[in-house]
This record gives structure tokens, C-alpha cells and sequence, in this order.
């Protein structure tokens, strides 16, 4: 099974933004479909920096200000972003998300959007 890590700063908290809102919720979905995700936080887990050798050496040569880092199977998949939930599936090997379509009358009371 593929694994995927991300190291980043901070998990986020009370402060976070909707960004980061919003990949806890992708990564969220992801383990719902059975993606084996883990996320480690510098400022709470700064040991799992340090134990892991292509964390490091990243750090050494970007600083953390290129964080957040993206590891699949243990290779730099990604870095300074967080990834889309597409990207999750896609590592992951699940089907790929697709919006709902719109049916007539879901938009707005009785069909009438215009």
C-alpha cells in the first residue's frame, strides 16, 4: 500500500487557514477511501524531522520556508504547497473525485438560477 507523509510547520489549529481547512478535509477523505496518510508538525514532532534522511537533507538545502514536503513511499513527491485532493487519489490509488452534476432545480428554488 502506497504511504504517503507530510511534513509541515503546524497541523494549524483555532488559527488555520481555509486552505489548510481545506486539506485536512481532502486528507480526511482520502483515509475514508483508504489512503495511508501521515502528518507530522515541526513544531509538535521535531524528532520525525530529524529521524527521516530526505527530510533532512531538504531541510539543509531549502530551509523551512519551503515546507510543506510531500513524501510517497519515501520520495520527495512534492513541495511548498499542499497537494489537491486529485493529487491524494492519484498517489493513493483511488478513483479519482468527481464533482456531483447539478440537476435542474438543485441550483435554486424552482430551477429558476438566472
Amino acid at each position: 500500500m502506497t504511504s504517503i507523509q507530510v511534513f509541515d510547520l503546524s497541523l494549524g489549529g483555532a488559527a488555520a487557514d481555509q486552505a489548510l481547512a481545506d486539506f485536512a478535509t481532502d486528507v480526511e477523505w482520502a483515509t475514508k477511501q483508504g489512503a495511508r496518510i501521515e502528518r507530522f508538525s515541526f513544531a509538535e514532532q521535531p524528532l520525525a524531522f530529524a529521524q527521516n534522511a530526505v527530510v533532512e537533507d531538504f531541510l539543509e538545502r531549502s530551509g523551512h520556508d519551503a515546507l510543506p514536503l510531500i513524501l510517497v513511499n519515501g520520495e520527495m513527491a512534492l513541495s511548498g504547497r499542499h497537494p489537491t485532493r486529485s493529487e491524494l487519489a492519484r498517489w493513493a490509488g483511488l478513483e479519482q473525485p468527481t464533482l456531483k452534476p447539478i440537476r435542474s432545480g438543485d441550483c435554486c428554488s424552482g430551477g429558476n438560477c438566472g
